[in-house]
């Protein structure tokens, strides 16, 4: 029997999925958080997308405004990949493959997450805004953005 509602379970997780990905493919990008990253990869392995943003970064904001509001952008987002978009000032504790990650530093200005000093630092760089990591379906990283993209640009390196 246990077997009966686990197979159940991954169905409905798939077509909650699915679903979701069509419906937003028309208008807006499905974003998701690290938490429903982790169920989805373990249900069906695909790219990643990472876009690590703070609400004080005017080229961030841009990015929103333009880059991911082109329809292809948006498309290519929701079918070929999952879609990720972390606030780095975020305060939330974050489970993600076995590990906890935090902001360490909270409670001064401009502080960054775990995460996002993981995965979007550079070697003798200070952190910059707007990062965005793209991985592939085994969770490796394959490009590495510090910029404004525009979404001819984002094409480009996501097609």
């Amino acid at each position: 029997m246990k077997s009966y509602y686990k197979k159940a379970l991954i169905l409905l997780l798939i077509n909650y999925i699915t679903c979701t990905q069509v419906t937003a493919q028309n208008n807006e990008v499905n974003w998701l958080s690290f938490n429903q990253l982790e169920d989805s990869l373990a249900v069906k392995p695909k790219k990643v997308f990472i876009h690590f943003y703070a609400d004080w970064c005017v080229l961030c904001n841009k990015m929103e405004r333009k880059t991911y509001k082109d329809s292809t952008v948006i498309n290519i987002l929701n079918k070929e990949y999952y879609a990720v978009k972390m606030n780095v000032e975020s305060t939330e504790k974050i489970t993600f493959g076995g590990n906890t990650y935090e902001n360490k530093n909270a409670k001064k200005v401009n502080s960054i997450h775990q995460i996002p000093l993981l995965m979007a630092s550079r070697k003798n760089k200070p952190f910059s805004l707007p990062a965005t990591v793209i991985l592939d379906e085994n969770f490796i990283a394959t490009a590495r953005y510090f910029q404004f993209l525009n979404s001819k640009q984002l094409l480009k390196t996501i097609q």
